[in-house]
């Protein structure tokens, strides 16, 4: 077995500091259920102790003059502002001479003027999860009251965008929009959003709809907008084609550099991997560098490498995909043996596809890095 090299770069550690809890009920929210993780807890909120251990941890770890710290739910938002003035203070505590930026992923429906004046003022970027326009934003992210959400979250950007807070947009690839990718990149096209992250809903969307998908998008991406908005899941193939670690982890060689303390202190080995298996301890107990740089966290990050089937060891796109995020990996391939990635047809569809724009790409930024 060939040991790679887990940690080239700096990890991230996702922050929840309200855990699962959230005011909408998205119908293919995987992290709803982490609720039951800590059903005995009454008040499942990150308290000042945890939140300083967690700063003052994160911050000391960093190889980088720089560090990113990226607050995330659940919904983040149902915290008060204070706390996270609060955190603002200890990470200029804590700074050790590094420079802080911050990012919060939100669903957007409680964004006030407040909300916006705090995070121009303060830098921040600000993630929003929307799946495109209403009907079909509204087709899956409803409240707890079943009533849908659309509207509160364009709102929610308007604030943003009147008061100059910078944002990016999350997209979720579902059964209903994965169908509409013509009319899917012409909204946010048209709302001026410059950044778009796709997520595929496992199990939800097919392989064939992925494909297609992808395809389709990019065809309209790019006739106007390369070099001007950038779609995350055609930086990270490009990256690949160039040689370079892309910034999806999905769509790295290796994972596990991305971990996730919960509310508590307790610290998982992925966004996607919170279950008791992937735990790795607690902050109060373990520093961060050690739990992020153990022998539990290097096994899994090397295990999306040494679990691909003979089949993805093969393909002429695994330098492209390196098999995707395992928690895809529910097919088998045509020889029987498992871990194949489900959306796979669907990412050999869009690496034919883009094949000759992509060499094409890597050609010139070469060129262009060796003439200077």
């Amino acid at each position: 077995m060939t040991m790679l090299t887990p940690f080239a770069r700096p990890f991230y550690m996702m922050a929840k500091p309200v855990g699962a809890t959230c005011n909408l009920a998205c119908s293919y929210c995987y992290y709803l259920d982490k609720q039951q993780l800590y059903a005995g807890e009454a008040q499942r909120v990150m308290s000042e102790e945890v939140l300083e251990l967690f700063v003052d941890q994160y911050i000391e770890c960093q190889p980088n003059p720089e560090v990113l710290f990226t607050w995330h739910g659940g919904e983040p938002l149902l915290l008060p502002q204070t706390f996270y003035e609060q955190a603002m203070r200890l990470q200029q505590r804590y700074a050790r001479g590094r420079h802080i930026d911050n990012c919060l992923q939100t669903n957007g429906t409680l964004l006030t003027d407040e909300w916006c004046r705090f995070f121009h003022d303060n830098g921040w970027l600000i993630g929003i999860s929307i799946d495109g326009p209403e009907h079909l934003h509204d087709c899956n992210r409803k409240n707890r009251q079943g009533q849908p959400s659309w509207k509160q979250v364009m709102q929610g950007i308007e604030r943003l965008e009147k008061h100059e807070v910078m944002w990016n947009a999350l997209c979720t690839v579902n059964s209903q929009n994965a169908e509409q990718p013509a009319e899917l990149y012409a909204f946010f096209h048209d709302r001026g959003c410059q950044y778009l992250q796709l997520t595929p809903v496992g199990g939800d969307v097919t392989a064939e709809q992925w494909g297609r998908f992808l395809c389709r998008l990019f065809d309209e991406w790019v006739k106007v907008d390369v070099g001007r908005v950038f779609v995350n899941i055609f930086e990270a193939t490009l990256a690949n084609y160039m040689g370079v670690t892309p910034g999806i982890c999905a769509m790295s060689v290796l994972c596990g550099h991305v971990g996730v303390v919960e509310w508590n202190g307790d610290v998982y080995s992925c966004d996607h991997f919170v279950y008791p298996k992937y735990k790795l301890g607690n902050i109060r107990h373990q520093t961060l560098c050690e739990m992020m740089l153990s022998k539990q966290q290097q096994s899994f990050a090397q295990q999306k490498h040494d679990a691909l089937p003979p089949q993805c060891r093969e393909c002429q796109w695994l330098f492209a995909c390196h098999g995707e995020c395992p928690r895809n990996r529910t097919a088998v391939t045509a020889q029987g043996e498992p871990g194949l990635n489900y959306l796979c047809e669907g990412y050999k569809a869009f690496f034919e596809h883009t094949a000759p724009f992509m060499e094409k790409m890597r050609d010139e930024l070469n060129q262009e890095e060796n003439s200077i």
